[in-house]
This record gives C-alpha cells, structure tokens and sequence, in this order.
C-alpha cells in the first residue's frame, strides 16, 4: 500500500526575504516585504504581518500574533499566544509597530500595546499586559505591567531551575 502524502501549509510572501536556516512551522503565516534574520523559528499557527523585521537567533513559539510594521530584535524570545497589537485606538487609521530589542523576553499569553518598546535584554512575565515602554534589563508583570526586578535576578533564578 502506498503511502500517503501530508502536505504542510504555510504562507510566505512571494517578496518576504528568509535568512540561512529559518524553520516555519505549520499552518504559519510571513507578509509581504518582511525580513526574517538567520536561524529564526517560527512555531506552528504564527502570523508576521507585512513589513515586519526579525532579527537572528530568535524563537516565535506558536500561535504568535506580531502585527505590521514591528520590529523585533536579535535572540529574541517570545512565548507561546504572545499578541503585539498595532493600533492603540482600533479601528484607526494610523498604525505603528511594537519594538523589541536585542535579548528580550516575551513569556506566554503576554500582551503588549502599540508603540510600544521593550528594552535591550528585559523580560515581560507571562500573561502580562504591557501598556508602557519597558527599560533595558528589567523584568515587569502583571496587569497593567509594573517594573518588578532586574534581569540578573530573573537569570539567577532560571539558572537555578534548570539545575534542579
């Protein structure tokens, strides 16, 4: 008996660039004129809308929303059901990106408002609601999202855990 076929379905744009060892997973979505650094992976059920740049060595877990015109920096994490949003009084007719630098992370089920940016190597806890920009090397949660520790402190923490 042969063996049947599956055939993935993604989206990229015909004018989407895609560095050296990008991996999209399924049911993905990349718009037109993004630009997607090298070893990006991007999990199942993710929509990058158009015009959006990603830089290297960064993880979009699944079911990630990052709307148009966002930039996001290099090694960057964003957790699963992470939503940037675009437009701070929909429906507008004027929209901007969010911004997120180099080394950041986004936990699980963070929202994060438009205009917004999160700092070099800051981390938002997951479920989070960013509504205001995040400095560099701190890490907020909560609803609305309040500066609770530094980044060293969050690192502490993870090392311990991933040593048991």
């Amino acid at each position: 008996m042969a063996k049947k076929s599956r055939k993935i379905i993604n989206f990229v744009a015909p004018d989407a660039r895609l560095g050296k060892n990008v991996r999209i997973w399924h049911f993905s979505y990349v718009g037109s004129r993004s630009v997607i650094g090298d070893n990006v992976k991007i999990g199942s059920l993710s929509h990058v809308d158009y015009g959006v740049r990603i830089g290297r060595d960064t993880m979009i877990e699944g079911n990630v929303y990052i709307p148009p015109l966002s930039r996001i920096g290099k090694n960057v994490f964003i957790g699963p059901g992470a939503v940037l949003t675009n437009d701070p009084y929909p429906p507008s007719k004027r929209l901007t990106g969010v911004i997120i630098e180099d080394h950041a992370v986004l936990g699980a089920r963070c929202v994060i408002k438009a205009g917004v940016r999160i700092g070099r190597g800051a981390v938002v806890a997951m479920g989070s609601v960013v509504t205001k920009d995040v400095p560099p090397g701190k890490l907020v949660m909560g609803v609305p999202a309040r500066v609770v520790y530094e980044r060293t402190l969050y690192d502490k923490k993870r090392s311990k855990w991933e040593t048991g």
